[in-house]
């Protein structure tokens, strides 16, 4: 028997829409540096996006399923893109400014993108790659940047603004079909080539409601959020179309993602919410320190893309910001779980459910794998491989030219879970704890050794800034932790006082014999501890490495 409902596609032509509309009056507010921001309204994005759409057809020939790629900066105009590609029938396709220039050319050459819409202060990183562009036609530059770097390439210049003006304010958006790609980002390659994961228009419709449900990060059209997580970074996590749905408004900060101007829109522009890594937050947390700043309209900060630190969310608690854990990547779109403790606990209870990844929301289905291939119990000590599945999680690889999409072994089950790569526990009532990345797990004499939870023990230390932790080869034990510390600013402090201060917390065959200090932990393109780095470090020499008895 079937029902009797409307069969509605679910579409971001609709979230654009209904942003547009009902929620019109809410603002885009983009930082320039100067006085005063720039500011938009949901009506003004929505128009604009629209005008965007009809030059992208009518001037540029882009045609439904066409890649359209962005390098550009978390800012109103990018809002705009997220929308008019989509909504048209072509697919949004972000890249990640941090990526080196062979992974940022294979990327586009894979993807076939057509038009790249770029900020023109992001010429110098775009101009040397295009002569290895062969497949993008248009540039469409959009805002202050010398355009000189562009004369001589074989490529259409475009000014953002000169395309639009004059437009319709009106499109005939297709009605199509939900499962159509709408948007696709690439994976960080920090193994092997990036790749592509091609998001529908199902998709991130149901992950936007899911963002937007109290469970998640239950926002409405009384708050404003600081969109710190980059637009080229997983949909910036769902929030500029959560942010349509519900009326959300967004503060952009464009460029200014240093901790001195992070403080200052804070302060001034009041927001009550915010999403980054927990690398933006360990410097916002240093400024603020050095340099007080009123925090206090910031309730509650989503933090996610690594681990946080406990010692960092003790921080925040004290200045009356709340930092609530949440678990993602590339291939679950990437909201996976939120850390919100269950009610009618007291402050000192709901701590162990904060410092976990969070809980599963409906939509994501979860299970463990041991090594054996068996699957585990959810009884909070069992640690196996997370695999998951789900209405906003990927089934298969963008295949580029060969056209057909791909599963290897390694990242799906023959079933069609994603291997997600993460190590750990759930506990009873659906709670992930990730102990470390499959990769990163310290294998010593037969058992595991969890680098999160060492790095995280160290950087409760008030002389350590920053840790990571990975595993070395070891004539005995087959592998070993070697610690890499990042000490505070002007801190001295020896590595017998950083072992007994871990002794104290942690058991003692697992803390480590090797030391190093280093100026910065290496990072990825997304703010994660780029760990390869450090092991080629210590394999090359590199590293003044001290062994404790």
């Amino acid at each position: 028997m079937l029902s009797t409902m409307q069969d509605v596609p679910l579409l971001v032509t609709r979230i654009l829409q209904h942003g547009m509309t009902i929620h019109g009056k809410s603002q885009v507010t983009t930082w320039t540096g100067e006085a005063e921001p720039h500011r938009r309204s949901f009506a003004e994005i929505g128009t604009r996006a629209t005008r965007l759409a009809n030059a992208l057809r009518d001037e540029l020939g882009v045609q439904q399923d066409d890649r359209v790629a962005t390098l550009m900066w978390n800012n109103s105009e990018h809002v705009e893109a997220y929308f008019a590609i989509p909504s048209m029938g072509a697919v949004l396709h972000t890249l990640n400014l941090r990526l080196p220039p062979e992974q940022l050319i294979f990327i586009v050459n894979h993807a076939a993108d057509r038009v790249v819409l770029v900020n023109g202060s992001l010429l110098p990183l775009l101009a040397p790659l295009l002569p290895h562009l062969p497949t993008i036609e248009h540039v469409v530059v959009s805002g202050a940047g010398d355009r000189s770097a562009l004369q001589g390439l074989d490529v259409r210049v475009h000014e953002y603004e000169e395309l639009l003006a004059g437009r319709s304010d009106s499109y005939d958006w297709p009605e199509l079909d939900e499962r159509q790609a709408a948007a696709m980002c690439y994976t960080s390659g920090t193994t092997g080539e990036p790749k592509g994961v091609v998001y529908s228009h199902r998709s991130i419709y149901l992950h936007s409601m899911q963002v937007n449900m109290a469970e998640s990060m239950g926002l409405s059209d009384k708050d404003t959020t600081l969109v710190v997580v980059p637009q080229f970074h997983v949909n910036a996590w769902g929030l500029p179309h959560a942010t349509f749905m519900t009326g959300i408004n967004m503060l952009m900060p464009d460029r200014f993602l240093q901790p001195a101007p992070l403080a200052e829109m804070i302060e001034r522009e009041k927001p009550s919410h915010a999403a980054a890594v927990p690398t933006i937050w360990q410097g916002l947390l240093a400024e603020v320190t050095a340099h007080p700043r009123d925090l206090s309209s910031m309730k509650q900060v989503t933090i996610g893309g690594a681990a946080c630190p406990p010692a960092l969310m003790e921080a925040y608690d004290k200045l009356g910001v709340r930092l609530c854990h949440a678990w993602g990547m590339t291939e679950t779109s990437p909201l996976g779980t939120m850390a919100h403790p269950p009610a009618g606990l007291s402050a000192e209870e709901e701590w162990p459910y904060r410092i976990t990844q969070g809980r599963f929301p409906a939509g994501v289905e979860a299970r463990l794998v041991g090594p054996g291939g068996d699957f585990l119990p959810w009884d909070g000590e069992s640690a196996g491989e997370l695999e998951v599945r789900g209405t906003w999680i990927a089934g298969a690889y963008y295949g580029g030219a060969s056209g057909e999409a791909f599963r290897p072994e390694d990242k799906f089950s023959a079933d069609g879970w994603l291997k997600t790569g993460d190590v750990g526990v759930i506990s009873p009532d659906g709670f992930l704890t990730l102990t470390d990345r499959a990769k990163d797990v310290i294998k010593s004499g037969g058992e595991w050794i969890s680098s999160v939870e060492l790095e995280n023990a160290l950087m409760g230390h008030p002389d350590v800034a920053e840790a990571a932790v990975v595993a070395v080869p070891d004539e005995k034990w087959g592998e070993r932790p070697l610690a890499t510390v990042v000490l505070k600013e002007g801190a001295t402090v020896d590595y017998a006082g950083l072992r007994a201060y871990l002794a104290g917390s942690i058991a003692k065959w697992q803390l480590p014999e090797r030391w190093t200090i280093i100026e910065a932990v290496p990072k990825t393109s997304v703010g994660k501890f780029d760990k390869k780095v450090i092991r080629k470090q210590y394999a090359d020499g590199v590293l003044d490495v001290t062994r404790l008895d």
